[in-house]
């Protein structure tokens, strides 16, 4: 498997989190309340295996590797770069806001629904645009060495980074809360 192809079928798990989480918040928009081992999972989902694990991929090893194969690094990749930073900047938002949530504060909701409808859509055209554009780049520009080599390396930042096991438990997460928010 390409080390692009791995990425995008990371993404897609992602998409099924960012459905998740905005059927979460109409749920909680609409009660006023939210399952706190549920919405844990979801912060971990995002904090873990989005950020360090599969952003983590891309920032260590695909887009250095971009960047020797002569894409500017103020050009697409910024961009990225960018739009990883500021969906960090969302899930700590949402995530504090969570905590203010559980001990009782009344305003909480609406900062975790604000942010986290602007993270989904960040996210949402974030992966686009890597998809059909950056991955696009890559398998042109890579040679099939240089994906084998990527490919180990995303497989030892996910040992390091989740832990063996952890990417299944997280499998396991998606498809437990896709059948409760998603059916």
């Amino acid at each position: 498997m390409k080390a692009t192809q791995q990425l995008k079928n990371e993404h897609e798990g992602v998409k099924i989190m960012l459905n998740i989480l905005g059927k979460v918040c109409q749920k909680l928009e609409t009660t006023g309340n939210v399952g706190k081992d549920h919405f844990e999972g979801i912060l971990e989902f995002l904090k873990v295996f989005v950020d360090k694990c599969h952003h983590g991929k891309e920032e260590e090893l695909l887009f250095p590797a971009l960047e020797a194969a002569g894409v500017p690094k103020d050009g697409p990749i910024a961009v990225m770069l960018q739009e990883h930073a500021l969906g960090r900047a969302y899930v700590k938002t949402i995530g504090e806001a969570f905590v203010f949530y559980m001990i009782g504060d009344k305003s909480s909701p609406e900062d975790i629904i604000k942010n986290a409808h602007a993270y989904i859509s960040l996210l949402n055209v974030h992966i686009e645009k890597e998809n059909n554009v950056l991955f696009v780049m890559a398998d042109k520009l890579l040679s099939e060495e240089k994906q084998d080599e990527l490919f180990e390396g995303f497989e030892q930042i996910e040992a390091e980074r989740i832990g063996v096991g952890k990417h299944e438990e997280f499998h396991h997460l998606l498809e437990q809360l896709s059948g409760i928010y998603l059916n």
